[in-house]
């Protein structure tokens, strides 16, 4: 980078009294290596349950635009990884180089989540998908273990049941130390019958958090027990409207903003944030842009849909005496004569009646959440939940943007490389273009150490204090822990110091 006069990440770095924590990096697996090791550790299940996610692939990728017109299959990313720069190819397959390079890179710390590796919680088969999962779990475990003061590996925990889920847990967290996890999210489930069986070949989308086949709060209990933060990095991509067989940029653009949306607002309409105070959810490279607007509609929709408020449309207050004047009135006797009529169908509008007589407890979309005034939203929304965002995404002033978000709050984002994919070209440029906000003058320096520090460290240590204990970071996370325990709480820090 300085033979071409760019500028230095290792510059940018110099000038900070802070360390800089990736939330989102990530790894390549080598095909090879992992799969000896992950038959050795989980058997030909976890073989074939690996391959089929590259099977998957590679197929469609294989396949002709005609083809995927006739099957209706989403164009993948073909291309998908780094090759040209090869040494940063290098970096993202082996970690012994990118330790080697993190303070040319201008990093600390770096949180790292798997490529393949994140589609394997979405495995069909719950054989292969727990073997999958569980093999690779050992894997992560073993190969990033030397390297601990400096990076982490996520584990990949499967959720298509609670049980498979806490189970993993226990094995990841409990067992093998590892301290972040990605969670599946979007199970796909055949739409079924009273008595068990599958209506049809449709489906639908387990979004967890609301209306799922399966009670997770023992998951969300389990999460807070061992002291890891729920993290998800889920896709959408080939769903909905993403399912272009000729254009991979049309199903990519929105397709990470699109499943964390989807998440996120079922963990809060669901009343996980109010059941789970503790618990703190991040979702990763989807950016904010789209939290504000969730964040944002959240509210507004509280202001018209809350039980007072939906008393303006009910139809039992409807008054027909005075509908009837006035269109008698403005629209001519035809219409006020046939007022009785006004409902072709009837039931609609009964059963309206029928449903707002239930009480607020039935009407009230918001009563698992606890929500008493707008305010709560604020509060509940910004003490749980974290938006990784990637370096280059202008969006992320949108977070910070007080005059505009509702309460003057600014959304909590994770500074993200996304290292190791198509969308870094070159490594070294990932701090340089992070810090372009504050270079044009968009954020100021608080804000951007809230960035890539402050709220890295409230995020992964909140719920953990010994998340960066043995880490490069260790005493910097240290002192900020306190100093943002001190702020939440000035009382008790004044009557510790009497």
């Amino acid at each position: 980078m300085a033979d071409n006069h760019q500028p230095d990440p290792r510059a940018i770095r110099a000038k900070l009294d802070f360390p800089v924590i990736d939330s989102d990096g990530h790894w390549l697996e080598y095909t090879p290596v992992i799969l000896d090791f992950m038959r050795k550790a989980g058997g030909e299940a976890a073989v074939e349950g690996y391959l089929s996610r590259e099977r998957m692939v590679a197929a469609t990728i294989q396949m002709t635009p005609e083809q995927r017109r006739e099957e209706r299959r989403a164009q993948q990313a073909w291309w998908a990884f780094p090759t040209k720069n090869t040494r940063d190819r290098a970096t993202a397959l082996a970690p012994a180089l990118l330790y080697e390079r993190m303070e040319e890179l201008g990093l600390d710390f770096t949180v790292l989540y798997p490529t393949t590796g994140l589609g394997i919680a979405a495995i069909g088969d719950d054989e292969r998908r727990r073997a999958t999962c569980r093999a690779f779990n050992l894997y992560a475990a073993e190969y990033f273990g030397k390297f601990a003061d400096r990076m982490t590996p996520a584990a990949v925990i499967p959720m298509h049941t609670p049980e498979e889920a806490i189970a993993e847990l226990e094995h990841a967290v409990g067992k093998l130390g590892l301290k972040v996890i990605v969670m599946g999210s979007l199970m796909r489930r055949a739409i079924r019958a009273r008595d068990g069986s599958v209506k049809s070949r449709s489906s639908w989308y387990d979004v967890i958090g609301i209306d799922s086949e399966y009670d997770y709060d023992p998951v969300w209990a389990k999460c807070v027990e061992l002291k890891v933060a729920p993290t998800f990095h889920s896709a959408s991509r080939g769903l909905g409207f993403r399912v272009s067989p000729s254009n991979f940029t049309y199903n990519h653009i929105g397709h990470f903003a699109a499943a964390g949306e989807a998440v996120c607002k079922a963990l809060f309409m669901g009343g996980v944030t109010r059941r789970f105070p503790a618990l703190k959810f991040a979702f990763l490279e989807g950016g904010v842009g789209w939290a504000c607007q969730l964040y944002a509609d959240l509210i507004g929709h509280w202001k018209k849909r809350n039980p007072a408020a939906l008393a303006d449309v009910d139809p039992a207050n409807l008054d027909r005496k005075e509908l009837r004047a006035l269109l008698d009135r403005y629209a001519g006797p035809e219409f006020a004569a046939r007022l009785d009529e006004y409902r072709l169908v009837p039931e609609g509008e009964e059963a309206a009646a029928r449903w707002a007589a239930l009480g607020a407890k039935a009407i009230d979309d918001y009563a698992a959440c606890g929500i008493e005034r707008a305010r709560d939203i604020a509060n509940l929304f910004t003490r749980n939940f974290f938006f990784g965002c990637e370096a280059d995404d202008p969006i992320n002033v949108w977070g910070y943007n007080k005059r505009v978000n509702p309460y003057g709050v600014r959304l909590k984002m994770l500074f993200g490389s996304d290292i190791g994919h198509f969308d870094v070209p070159d490594m070294r440029e990932v701090l340089i273009e992070a810090h372009e906000l504050v270079d044009d003058g968009l954020i100021g320096e608080d804000d951007f150490r809230e960035f890539v520090f402050g709220w890295p460290v409230e995020f992964w240590a909140g719920m953990n204090p010994d998340f960066f204990t043995g880490t490069a970071v260790a005493a910097a996370a240290r002192r900020e822990l306190a100093r943002r325990d001190a702020a939440e709480n000035p009382a008790a820090q004044t009557s510790s110091a009497g």
